[in-house]
């Protein structure tokens, strides 16, 4: 019995971690390409009101999921062009997409505040209710899709050709232009991708985990991603184990109201965002009385022009 009450522990955690998994997947992918995109936010919160509308408009769990997806990749390509095509500054352009996001999807889902919808189904498997563990595997489709594209996104980067270019292209542009690959070519394709996950992470929060819509419903989870994207020093397999540990430190907070523990429930809220600072915090300080070198792509953040 006590293995079993692990089970909706589990299945909280996991669904707390699936948003954070599925945007920090697509900006991890971003930024080994050498861009830096700052509007996960606002890619979010426009994925997760056009998933929302679509849903309650057409009840097509594959439509909205498919309009979250094409509306993330709609905002990455605007920010793709403002910042590879006129080359302005990535971080200014990324904190202005967030905030064209959020003004965005409040002024589109000002007519469905306080709706909800019918939550995504989650996968069964036979003989969950014999084997009570085995329930820790009836997750959502997007949980499953999200963890596979995290091992595709591995497979790529370390065992392609064409993920040893997108690292390349990241790591010295120059270099990688003068073996002739198209640097803005690269990017923008990155970017799309990450702006279609960062999509369905938003679809996820509106049509799932809290299946209604409102002002801010993301609630800062693309900052988070964006932080976990650090934490895992750009290697993919390491988002999996943060995103679980930042997923169970934002579930503190109704477990720790159910078992009577006395501490302020606005501080156990704080706890995700701590957690933020802390671990940006030790990443960049000492770790074992040594430093850590970030392994940060050489060529994130910094524009590229081609010579001549």
């Amino acid at each position: 019995m006590a293995d079993l009450s692990l089970v909706p522990f589990i299945l909280t955690v996991s669904a707390a971690s699936l948003p954070l998994l599925l945007a920090a997947t697509g900006e991890l992918v971003v930024e080994r390409s050498g861009v830096l995109n700052l509007g996960l936010e606002g890619m979010m919160l426009v994925g997760a009101v056009c998933g929302f509308i679509v849903q309650v408009e057409f009840g097509v769990s594959v439509l909205s999921l498919g309009a979250a997806w094409a509306s993330g990749m709609l905002m990455a390509g605007l920010f793709g062009i403002l910042a590879l095509g006129l080359r302005t500054n990535q971080v200014a352009t990324g904190l202005a997409l967030t905030i064209f996001g959020t003004g965005l999807s409040a002024l589109a889902g000002a007519d469905y505040v306080g709706r909800t919808v019918e939550p995504l189904s989650r996968l069964g498997f036979p003989g969950a209710d014999r084997f009570g563990w085995l329930g820790v595997f009836e997750q959502t489709f997007l949980f499953w899709f999200a963890v596979v594209m995290l091992l595709l996104v591995h497979v790529f980067l370390f065992r392609t050709r064409p993920g040893l270019v997108l690292r390349a292209v990241g790591e010295s542009h120059d270099a990688a232009h003068a073996l002739g690959y198209g640097v803005v070519r690269w990017r923008f394709g990155a970017l799309l991708f990450g702006g279609g996950m960062s999509g369905l992470a938003g679809a996820y929060i509106s049509l799932s985990y809290t299946p209604l819509w409102s002002e801010g419903l993301t609630a800062g989870r693309g900052w988070i991603a964006l932080a976990l994207v650090v934490f895992a020093a750009w290697v993919p397999w390491r988002l999996l184990l943060g995103t679980l540990l930042f997923g169970a430190i934002s579930v503190l907070e109704l477990y720790g109201q159910g078992l009577g523990i006395g501490v302020a429930p606005h501080f156990l809220a704080m706890l995700p965002y701590l957690a933020t600072v802390a671990a940006l915090a030790l990443i960049s300080g000492s770790v074992s009385g040594r430093r850590r070198r970030l392994e940060a792509p050489g060529s994130l953040a910094r524009p590229f022009s081609p010579p001549g």
